[in-house]
């Protein structure tokens, strides 16, 4: 059985980790499962958004203590090495996915599980919801699956560094004001908000959309000038996409713009 459950409801695919007895703690498998599903999105042209969540108590508490921390001890250097860059790639392929991806969060939100909410475009949280980055905790290093890299760009290296360095938790509230989390909203309120933000993005500009995201991720290695360059070519590649064109007729309608597949 998968360890995440699959669903796809018009423009939008939700994914939702499906170990709730463990707090949807991660397994080898699951690692590998996630990473083709997130990989194989690029060919799903109809899916503009995919919502991720955990079921039960808790988002995710990360890698499982027996499934994964127990059997890596005898591990050699090669298996190792596969095993972290499986864990790497699965970040990298949800930011490659052109969809727009909202966390939502609740409960235990852990190690590894962070790590998926931080590779993650929003992240919606519940009132009830603890992050952490508990890799040194294990004795590892903050840096992993993307973390260290992300997390400084997204809240500041002093803040980053408080995280990544001692692995502590820190509640919903303390999250969003430091910009971890989007939003944060009453537990019972959790799947609504979700499903108004994902309804929201998935009937914006598809085009323009994907291109932010794409823009975002590839300019964080770039200079301004090249950034800049960059912003130009995609932009005047938008202007010719119908949706630039639908927008423009919509306002001389005064009438709210229909974009993509939802325009009849």
């Amino acid at each position: 059985m998968s360890a995440f459950l699959y669903e796809e409801v018009g423009p939008i695919a939700r994914i939702t980790l499906n170990r709730p007895q463990v707090l949807n703690a991660l397994t080898f498998d699951t690692y590998t499962e996630l990473r083709d599903t997130f990989a194989a999105m690029k060919q799903r042209e109809g899916v503009r958004v995919i919502v991720l969540s955990g079921a039960g108590r808790a988002f995710c508490s990360g890698g499982d203590v027996k499934e994964i921390i127990g059997r890596l001890q005898d591990r050699s250097d090669d298996e190792l090495m596969e095993f972290t860059r499986l864990t790497c790639e699965t970040v990298l392929r949800m930011i490659e996915a052109p969809q727009i991806i909202v966390a939502s969060l609740h409960g235990v939100t852990a190690g590894a599980g962070a790590a998926l909410a931080l590779a993650s475009d929003f992240r919606i949280a519940a009132e009830d919801t603890r992050i952490a980055f508990l890799f040194v905790k294990v004795g590892l290093s903050g840096a992993d699956m993307g973390a260290a890299h992300l997390l400084p760009r997204l809240i500041g290296h002093g803040r980053a560094a408080e995280l990544l360095m001692r692995g502590d938790f820190i509640d919903a509230a303390t999250a969003h004001a430091w910009g971890l989390v989007t939003r944060v909203v009453p537990l019972g309120d959790l799947a609504a908000e979700t499903q108004s933000w994902a309804d929201a993005l998935a009937s914006g500009p598809e085009m323009g959309l994907r291109m932010t995201k794409s823009i975002m991720t590839r300019g964080l290695g770039l200079n301004l000038a090249s950034a800049l360059d960059l912003e130009a070519e995609i932009q005047a590649l938008c202007m010719k996409h119908p949706d630039f064109q639908e927008a423009h007729a919509a306002f001389l309608a005064k009438r709210r713009p229909v974009f993509g597949r939802d325009r009849s």
